[in-house]
C-alpha cells in the first residue's frame, strides 16, 4: 500500500434556493454542478478514478435515491461508486481515504439535497433517538433552542452576541453569488424581531435551502497538473458524540475539539464553520479555540444558504477557494451532522 498526499483542486456548487422545481434525487441540480467541475479542471468523467456522495433517503422521501442521483453522471462510462448516508464532507472523507492507500489518482465527491419536498423539521426528527425522543417528534429548531437557551443562562454568550453572528454572516453573504440569504442589517433591528423558538429568531435559524455541491480531490503529482496552487489537505478527522441529548453537555463540543486537536487546527487564518444556528457558530469558536485574529464563514455560512447533506461539503470548498487565490495560507473547513452539534469533522487545508 502506498500512501499519497491529497488536495482539493475543484469545487462547484448550485446556487442556494428556497426550492427548486426538480426531483428529490437531485439529478437537475447536479448536471451543470458536475459541468462546471469538470470543465474548471479540463477533465472528462472518464478521468474521475472514484465517484462518492452524500443525501439521505429520509430527506428524499425514497429509498436508494442516490442511485437514482447517478443519472446525473450518465450510464458511460463505468464508474466506481459509494455513497454515505449523511453530508458529503464524510463522503469526502472515504474519497480522502482511496486516494490515500493508493487505489485512484482521483476522487470526485459531491452531496444534494431538497429540503423543500417535505416538512424539514419533522424530518429532522427521525434522527434522534427512535425510543425515547423521536416518537416525540421534536423539532430540530426546537432542539437547538434548548441549547442556545442553556448557553445562555449558563453566561456563554448573549442574544446580541448572536445577532452580531447572523449579521456579519449576511453581509459577507453579499460577495457570495450562490447564497439565498444576504444583505446589510442593524443588530439592532434583528433584535427586535419575534422570537420563532425562543431564544432563536429566524435570523438565528438557516434557511430551508435546496442544494448541491461537489468538490474534486486529486492525489500529489494529479493535483499538481490540476491546480497551480492546491489546497493541501494536512489534517482531516472526526468524533461523534452521545445521541442521547440528555448524556452530553450541549453547551461544548468535545467532538468538535478532539477533531480540530488531531487535525492540527493551529494557526488557521480562515475557517468554514457549518454552524445552521447562530449560537452554533459560538460553540464551534470556543471549540476549536479560533481568536478574533482568524475570519470566520467570509462565504456567509449555513445561515445565508443550508442545502441539507451538502453545505457541510459547501464549507470545505469554500475553505479551499481561500488557499487557491492566495488570499490564506492556511484554512479550516468544519462539517456537522445529528441534532445539537452531534457528529462534527474537521479539514484543514494548507497553500
Amino acid at each position: 500500500m502506498t500512501e499519497s498526499d491529497v488536495a482539493v483542486v475543484g469545487f462547484a456548487q448550485a446556487p442556494n434556493v428556497r426550492a427548486t422545481r426538480g426531483t428529490t434525487n437531485g439529478v437537475e441540480m447536479l448536471v451543470p454542478v458536475f459541468e462546471e467541475l469538470l470543465d474548471g479542471t479540463g477533465l472528462s468523467k472518464g478521468d474521475i478514478g472514484f465517484w462518492c456522495s452524500g443525501s439521505s433517503d429520509y430527506l428524499a422521501g425514497r429509498a436508494f435515491s442516490f442511485i437514482a442521483a447517478i443519472d446525473a453522471i450518465g450510464a458511460f462510462p463505468p464508474i466506481n461508486e459509494s455513497h454515505v448516508e449523511m453530508d458529503a464532507a464524510w463522503a469526502l472523507y472515504e474519497a480522502w481515504v482511496k486516494i490515500r492507500t493508493g487505489e485512484v489518482d482521483t476522487a470526485l465527491v459531491y452531496g444534494f439535497g431538497k429540503s423543500s419536498a417535505g416538512e424539514l423539521r419533522r424530518t429532522l426528527a427521525m434522527q434522534l433517538d427512535p425510543y425515547f425522543v423521536a416518537p416525540l417528534w421534536p423539532d430540530s429548531v426546537a432542539v437547538a433552542g434548548l441549547q442556545a437557551r442553556l448557553g445562555l443562562e449558563s453566561g456563554l454568550f448573549g442574544e446580541e452576541q448572536m445577532a452580531r453572528v447572523a449579521a456579519r454572516s449576511r453581509a459577507d453573504a453579499r460577495h457570495n453569488p450562490s447564497a439565498q440569504v444576504s444583505g446589510e442589517v442593524r443588530v439592532a433591528d434583528l433584535l427586535d424581531r419575534p422570537y420563532v423558538a425562543d431564544p432563536l429568531r429566524a435570523h438565528d435559524c438557516a434557511p430551508i435551502t435546496d442544494g448541491a455541491s461537489a468538490v474534486l480531490l486529486a492525489s500529489s503529482d494529479r493535483a499538481r497538473e490540476l491546480r497551480e496552487r492546491p489546497a493541501w489537505i494536512t489534517g482531516l478527522e472526526h468524533r461523534v458524540e452521545s445521541a442521547q441529548l440528555g448524556g452530553r453537555d450541549l453547551t461544548a463540543s468535545p467532538s468538535t475539539s478532539d477533531a480540530s486537536r488531531a487535525a492540527g487546527a493551529v494557526g488557521v487564518e480562515v475557517a468554514e464553520l457549518h454552524a445552521p444556528f447562530s449560537h452554533q457558530e459560538l460553540l464551534l469558536r470556543a471549540a476549536i479555540g479560533l481568536d478574533d485574529s482568524v475570519r470566520i464563514n467570509p462565504s456567509g455560512g449555513a445561515l445565508c444558504g443550508n442545502p441539507m447533506f451538502a453545505a457541510g461539503l459547501s464549507r470545505i470548498g469554500e475553505a479551499a477557494c481561500r488557499v487557491w487565490s492566495g488570499e490564506a495560507g492556511k484554512v479550516l473547513a468544519h462539517a456537522t451532522s445529528g441534532p445539537a452539534l452531534q457528529q462534527n469533522l474537521v479539514c484543514v487545508m494548507e497553500g
